[in-house]
């Protein structure tokens, strides 16, 4: 499966826009119309950073990966923040406002070209009392 794929279903499984990846990502509008038709593939390093930035494991995009991780039992994972958002019933932008204030201690953001998130799936349930159901885990990054 190429990169267009991968990244066409895992906008799909998480329910998101070219605008919202855009946002989530900081890359621009045109380089992601790009990369969804296929003409253009990003590099390693921004593959990964997509991948970190959309809530799944850095090499989620290498090809030999049939899909995303996700929670297992006590296992700490980067919680999407598509999810997360809509387990506080808040919108993805005001989440990432506030991770990028610094404002939750279950996660935090990151800036250097674009803004890159980071939300530890153990801390937010302990901190905010919000079960996370592991089938919504599984059915944001089922095929």
């Amino acid at each position: 499966m190429n990169f267009a794929d991968k990244l066409k279903g895992l906008m799909k499984q998480q329910n998101l826009s070219q605008v919202q990846v855009r946002q989530l990502t900081g890359i621009g509008a045109s380089s992601i119309s790009h990369y969804l038709s296929g003409n253009h593939e990003p590099s390693k390093a921004r593959k990964r950073d997509i991948a970190v930035a959309l809530g799944v494991q850095e090499n989620y995009f290498d090809e030999y990966l049939p899909d995303a991780q996700i929670q297992k039992e006590g296992e700490c994972v980067n919680l999407p923040v598509t999810l997360a958002a809509k387990l506080m019933r808040k919108s993805p932008k005001w989440l990432c406002k506030g991770l990028q204030e610094g404002r939750f201690s279950w996660g935090y953001a990151v800036k250097l070209n674009r803004w890159s998130y980071f939300i530890s799936s153990v801390k937010f349930a302990e901190q905010t009392g919000i079960k996370i159901p592991v089938n919504e885990m599984e059915q944001a990054y089922e095929a």
